[in-house]
């Protein structure tokens, strides 16, 4: 019994991390500052320049 319950927590454990490489990930975390460094210089690009 002890055998093929080793054997069936194997396969489980190759089964989750088989699984868990199909999985989308998740978005890098981007800490504050830079998400405002980003915002800010998205609001620039947004904003028209007018050269005469």
């Amino acid at each position: 019994m002890n055998r093929q319950k080793k054997i069936k927590q194997l396969l489980k454990a190759h089964a989750k991390k088989a699984s868990a490489k199909l999985a989308p990930r998740k978005p890098k975390y981007i800490c504050k500052a830079d998400r405002a460094k980003l915002a800010a210089e998205a609001a620039a690009e947004a904003e028209p320049r007018v050269e005469s």
